[in-house]
């Protein structure tokens, strides 16, 4: 199986660095518009974009770890029970994503600002290395794909769909995530069938940078179960 990571507002796929670095069998996507020309404005889009990327590659047996927006793109994708897609984990995400009409109007407002303060949210404990680099990353996505990121993101809605889900999947968030905290992952659990939670002790929203050891651990046990069960 493959591992595919999908990024989330704001981001890139670097922010997996940690993880595609030492999971065998695994990749992390950059999505259109964010270090490359195009513009999805929609999870929708965004859906039909990682559907084309996967076929592109070949990748059959995929498991897709989508962080905040990228879980909910991996939710989309889930509910079309595209072929190539075998199982999901939803990483600091949600299958509602609202966001506060603050951050929506300081990233129209005053970008470099909201590229600045946006970093907080991101971590338990940052270290000013983190939030340097996550500042740096929003700065380089710009002003204008960040911002359809999270009006995409606050368009999201698919609580009513979720017992549609017929694949396996697993909710991973951090204790202290302020932005999806744990009832995100656990209403996850709850309305998808056979659907597990696994909360990670003192991180945050980018988790899977925060503490890449648990994270890692949590996804090949996901992995390695997802493919005793084919």
């Amino acid at each position: 199986m493959t591992l595919v990571f999908i990024h989330g507002a704001a981001c890139t796929g670097d922010v997996f660095a940690a993880q595609t670095s030492v999971i065998g069998d695994s990749l992390a996507l950059t999505l259109p518009g964010h270090t490359t020309p195009g513009a999805p404005a929609s999870i929708d889009d965004f859906g039909d974009a990682v559907r084309h990327e996967l076929a592109a590659r070949d990748l059959s047996n995929v498991v897709l770890c989508g962080s905040s927006m990228g879980g909910a793109i991996a939710l989309e994708l889930a509910l079309r029970r595209e072929r190539r897609v075998r199982a999901v984990v939803m990483l600091s995400s949600g299958a509602r994503l609202r966001v506060a009409p603050a951050i929506l109007e300081q990233l129209e407002t005053d970008f470099a600002a909201a590229a600045r303060e946006l970093p907080r949210y991101f971590y338990a404990a940052p270290t000013p290395e983190q939030l340097a680099t996550s500042t740096r990353m929003i700065l380089a996505v710009g002003a204008p794909q960040t911002l359809r990121d999270f009006r995409a993101c606050d368009a999201f809605d698919r609580i009513d769909r979720l017992g549609e889900v017929a694949l396996p999947l697993l909710a991973l968030t951090g204790e202290l995530d302020v932005m999806t905290p744990p009832k995100f992952a656990q209403a996850l659990a709850d309305r998808v069938p056979g659907a597990k939670a696994r909360i990670v002790g003192q991180a945050g929203h980018l988790a899977m940078a925060e503490r890449p050891d648990e994270v890692n651990e949590a996804l090949r046990a996901f992995v390695n179960h997802v493919e005793s069960s084919i």
